[in-house]
């Protein structure tokens, strides 16, 4: 119990030696001494209660003033910058979706087996490589056979057309009747029809034939084939074979709000309209070029899509990615400080303008952030000096000693 007393006393005392270092304004070894002789002179508890309930009582405004503010005299260091004037661009950031421009679904137009498949799976195709063969070995015999059919029709024909001009010359000189005259333009007629059925149909079996063999109609990146060979398809089968996707050119899809939509309008006119997309973990970027403003604003959100055409030659942006874009409307000529140098307070944003020596608080209207810089719409003016580092010791008129930006800062 006595040990517990004594620690307790102790921190008791540490607790009122703090407290009044802080409301005397202890500095130096000479004050110390003098607040042990005052402490000395203390005869009973009533006393001490007395002279701890002074110690911290409010000081008179009147005594606070002519004893002064032991801040006041403060030196605080800071690293200033100026304020300039310079070229910055007026961007819109959105998320992005990138979409391909062209996806085509492969799949079979025949009732047939796969005998072959042609390319690997995720591979680079061009246009009209070779990826499926199917086995169209029954249309190749009907091809043969309507082939002859063909042939035999021609002879006939053949010897139709001679019969006739044979019958002609007869009955010019009366030795054959025109019934046979007759007789025989007909059967010119009927193989004449009989060549030009069996050749329509021969040429329907060779666009069949023709389906046998399935090649790319667009340059892209293949999917893995959904079936191999020895795999029967169907026009009706609900999965395709294989989708192929163009990489080069793609496009990227943002939506900005409708009160964008006239800048946007007018870049797009000029042709200023610059997009630069960023992909999560890589750190090069996409540059591209508006090219389509959807004709409708969405009136949930009042958010309107707008669409770019990137060239995308390496392949960094695959479809389907969520990218974060950058839309440069324009150029302006504008007064910027680094974004570090704005406070946010109760009443708006401020900077501490250094001037003779001392901060000043000014409030100042940002109109937009680009990267780092804050753009600056009224407050300052270029050639004024801000504070960069140290704000928490500032106040409206604290005293300050600028210090060189620290190396690699």
């Amino acid at each position: 119990m006595k040990v517990r007393n004594f620690l307790i006393g102790v921190a008791a005392v540490l607790a009122l030696a703090g407290g009044v270092a802080y409301t005397q304004g202890i500095r130096s070894a000479d004050d110390v001494m003098a607040l042990a002789r005052r402490v000395q002179s203390v005869q009973s508890v009533d006393e001490a209660v007395a002279w701890v309930r002074r110690l911290w009582a409010p000081a008179p405004a009147a005594a606070q003033k002519g004893k002064g503010n032991p801040q006041a005299g403060r030196v605080v260091p800071v690293e200033v910058t100026p304020v300039v004037r310079k070229k910055l661009p007026v961007q819109i950031h959105a998320l992005g979706t990138v979409t391909p421009i062209a996806s085509v679904a492969i799949k079979a137009r025949l009732e047939t087996m796969i005998t072959a498949v042609h390319f690997a799976d995720g591979a680079m195709v061009k246009k009209g490589d070779l990826l499926f063969t199917l086995d169209g070995r029954h249309f190749e015999a009907q091809i043969r056979e309507v082939d002859a059919i063909i042939t035999s029709a021609k002879a006939q024909l053949e010897q139709s057309q001679r019969d006739l001009e044979r019958y002609s010359e007869l009955a010019a000189k009366n030795a054959a009747t025109q019934v046979q005259v007759n007789n025989t333009r007909t059967q010119v007629n009927i193989w004449t029809a009989a060549v030009n059925s069996n050749t329509a149909k021969l040429e329907h079996l060779r666009v069949q034939l023709g389906y046998c063999t399935i090649r790319s109609p667009i340059t892209g990146r293949i999917s893995a084939a959904n079936v191999k060979a020895g795999n029967f398809v169907r026009p009706a089968d609900v999965a395709p074979l294989a989708t192929i996707i163009q990489i080069a050119p793609v496009y990227v899809s943002f939506t900005v709000p409708q009160r964008d939509l006239p800048e946007v309008r007018v870049a797009l006119a000029e042709e200023k309209a610059t997009v630069v997309v960023a992909v999560p973990g890589e750190t090069k970027r996409a540059t591209g070029q508006v090219t389509m403003i959807e004709n409708t604003v969405d009136a949930a959100t009042g958010m309107v899509v707008i669409r770019a055409t990137m060239p995308n030659a390496d392949e960094m942006l695959w479809p389907g990615t969520l990218v974060t874009t950058q839309l440069q409307l324009r150029i302006e000529d504008v007064v910027s400080v680094p974004s570090l140098t704005v406070q946010t307070g109760q009443a708006g944003t401020y900077v501490f303008v250094i001037k003779n020596g001392a901060a000043q608080v000014r409030p100042v209207k940002v109109a937009r952030t680009v990267d780092h810089e804050s753009v600056i719409e009224s407050g300052l003016a270029p050639g004024e000096l801000v504070a960069t580092d140290g704000q928490l010791l500032l106040g409206n008129g604290t005293k300050v000693r600028v210090r060189n930006r620290k190396a690699g800062a």
